[in-house]
């Protein structure tokens, strides 16, 4: 069914008949919960300290994660003291919670999980990222800025700026919104946001994107191999150039994953896997017994069962020049005009 609705989402120009009413009851929805926000009938909650969300339109993954992460960092080579929420997709647990770098990605949600064992900030996951934000912040008082990985959607709790990021081969798809396309919110919706930041190169549609509101290309760049575990060894990028790997993504493009392997000489058999996929032991009995190659979002959902030969790519967003002062930018703005208040 998942492979069905992609088709109809990324490859057909026209979704089927019968997805249609429920795209538009659906858009319906979207509109009406929008209104009653701007009209302060559904209010938003503010946190005491500046809130970034990086968020997207469509269903699946973009490189949001990759970005929060490259922007956790600035924020604290700027002198800023981040702090991660995270609704924790797929997390078991329902109640607020921390984070560690130890947690069970079934409990915590895989994003969040990750984002622990490679940042140094508190990361904090609920479902009301308000109450997720207020305990952050009650264990953790000097975060001055927190970075909420996904949440465009969540309108209850108020933000300083949003940042829609895209996946510059899919985009928008059909154009359609849920279940007749892949998107959450009408594309109205980039109008009002402060940054779009486009995986891949703005220039090659950018018809497609907001002419108002300021775009940024990202690329994600392959830092190294490693082993399941933190202590194991890291290897080169071209470790596994001119071998043939099992290949696994459960991610939101797996193919992105697949052509970059092949970019690296390897020669690649495919395996992709829904985004946010509960692996399981028998997800990676593959014949011939080959290296298994696999992001680090998937890998580290694997850590406990994993072959001794699979191994993840470690990756770094670099977004383009400029977009990092647009966040200064903004952030410095919102926290003047709370002063002046």
């Amino acid at each position: 069914m998942e492979s069905w609705l992609l088709h109809q989402w990324y490859e057909s120009a026209t979704p089927a008949w019968w997805l249609r009413p429920p795209g538009f009851l659906f858009r319906v929805l979207v509109v009406i919960r929008h209104c009653l926000y701007q009209a302060g009938i559904l209010q938003a909650k503010r946190l005491p300290i500046p809130v970034v969300v990086v968020g997207n339109l469509t269903v699946g993954g973009t490189g949001k994660t990759p970005l929060t992460l490259a922007l956790v960092e600035e924020l604290r080579r700027r002198g800023w003291t981040p702090g991660i929420l995270s609704r924790g997709y797929g997390a078991q647990a329902r109640e607020v919670r921390a984070v560690t770098a130890g947690s069970p990605p079934a409990d915590v949600g895989d994003e969040p999980a990750l984002m622990a064992s490679l940042s140094d900030c508190p990361v904090w996951v609920g479902r009301n990222r308000f109450d997720a934000g207020r305990a952050l912040l009650q264990a953790h008082p000097g975060v001055n800025v927190l970075v909420c990985d996904d949440g465009l959607q969540h309108l209850a709790l108020a933000r300083d700026m949003e940042i829609v990021v895209v996946d510059g081969e899919r985009f928008w798809g059909n154009g359609h919104l849920l279940p007749a396309g892949p998107l959450r919110e009408p594309l109205s919706r980039l109008s009002t946001v402060d940054a779009v930041v486009v995986q891949g190169r703005v220039t090659e549609r950018e018809s497609l994107l907001p002419r108002e509101i300021p775009c940024y290309s990202m690329t994600l760049e392959g830092q190294c191999w490693s082993g399941m575990e933190p202590s194991d060894r890291h290897y080169p990028l071209d470790h596994f150039t001119g071998q043939s790997c099992h290949a696994v993504a459960g991610i939101g493009n797996p193919q992105r994953f697949f052509r970059y392997l092949g970019t690296l000489g390897i020669d690649v058999r495919p395996h992709p896997f829904p985004d946010h996929h509960p692996f399981k032991q028998e997800d990676l009995c593959f014949e011939p017994e080959l290296p298994i190659l696999m992001t680090e979002k998937d890998g580290i959902k694997c850590r406990n069962f994993a072959p001794q030969s699979s191994f993840m790519l470690s990756v770094k967003a670099v977004p383009e020049a400029g977009f990092f002062e647009k966040v200064q930018e903004v952030l410095t703005r919102r926290v003047h005009g709370r002063t002046s208040a």
